[in-house]
């Protein structure tokens, strides 16, 4: 014969979910081998589990009610239409410190109900703290990839998530998918963080984690950004350098600058275009600068000609 779970938990077949919850409360504190010294106390504590882990779910608890633990364990036809399609029997995970973990929320739940030295301490009616202990699950960060062009424009960002949703039992759970909005804005940059509060996964006495995104930039072929400012490396030839020449830019928005150098360009000459990098976090009307640097390409040989005429004209 089959063990009564309701027996375990001193309950009758009539028991309500609150009764259910109510009696695994107190059996499972009064039963708790840091609490009960008494042979046998763990192997008492571990069937409580086991009772709480069947009838506090709704679907064991149903096949049980209608089935039995043979029906529980061994499994029974779906919906008991097609004799040959059995589910898959209930297995006990043997955890009793899990369940109990579940239950009251915590990385140490039962520490709450005794003091240092073993005595129990005074619990709030209905349980740890009134209602049951609530763990805070720690926040999930993920990486926002972003283009220069995202964060230059600003843009409309929709993530998908999948997590764990409680039913409106309180107890079971299902997947559910959930679309996230960012609004990026003009001129975020690297490292900034967008939280979405308690949109991880719930769980009995559980305070969803906070989702954090953090904006990582793509390298992009052209720029490359310091702060509010965008870097730009022109590629010339030696004669332009010396007598000057005019730059194209295609800029982040499409527009075609020309950048006139009158200078001598040396390898560390820089060109400073303002307003022409990005667009200022709060303010976005307002830019940073555009910072051309120079790659200098040098003859690979010259003409006897050339050399003297390039001796004429620098060494003279």
């Amino acid at each position: 014969m089959g063990q009564d779970y309701y027996a375990v938990l001193g309950l009758g077949r009539g028991a309500s979910a609150a009764d259910i919850q109510r009696a695994y409360r107190l059996l499972a504190l009064k039963s708790h081998p840091l609490k009960c010294r008494e042979p046998g106390a763990r192997e008492r504590f571990r069937q409580l589990a086991e009772a709480y882990d069947v009838l506090g779910d709704p679907v064991r608890k149903g096949i049980y009610d209608r089935f039995g633990e043979e029906g529980l364990k061994g499994g029974i036809p779906l919906e008991c239409g097609d004799e040959n399609a059995w589910a898959a029997g209930y297995v006990f995970h043997n955890n009793p410190d899990k369940v109990f973990k579940e239950f009251f929320g915590g990385d140490n739940p039962f520490a709450e109900f005794f003091a240092e030295d073993g005595s129990e301490a005074v619990v709030p009616f209905g349980g740890l703290r009134g209602r049951g202990a609530l763990k805070r699950d720690p926040p999930i960060v993920r990486d926002l990839h972003l283009s220069l062009e995202d964060l230059f424009h600003g843009c409309t960002k929709k993530i998908k998530i999948s997590r764990r949703v409680m039913n409106q039992d309180g107890r079971t759970s299902a997947i559910r998918d959930k679309i996230l909005t960012i609004d990026v804005q003009p001129g975020w940059r690297q490292g900034t963080r967008i939280t979405f509060e308690k949109e991880g996964d719930q769980g009995p006495n559980v305070i969803p984690a906070d989702i954090t995104f953090v904006v990582q930039e793509k390298p992009h072929p052209r720029f490359k950004r310091a702060g509010d400012h965008l870097t730009y490396v022109a590629t010339i030839p030696l004669g332009k350098a010396l007598v000057g020449c005019a730059v194209e830019v295609r800029t982040l928005d499409g527009r075609l600058l020309n950048v006139p150098v009158n200078d001598i360009v040396d390898p560390k000459y820089r060109k400073v275009v303002p307003g022409e990098g990005m667009p200022l976090p709060g303010d976005p009307r307002r830019r940073g600068d555009l910072l051309i640097s120079f790659d200098i390409r040098f003859p690979k040989q010259l003409t006897p000609d050339k050399k003297t005429l390039l001796k004429s004209a620098l060494l003279s």
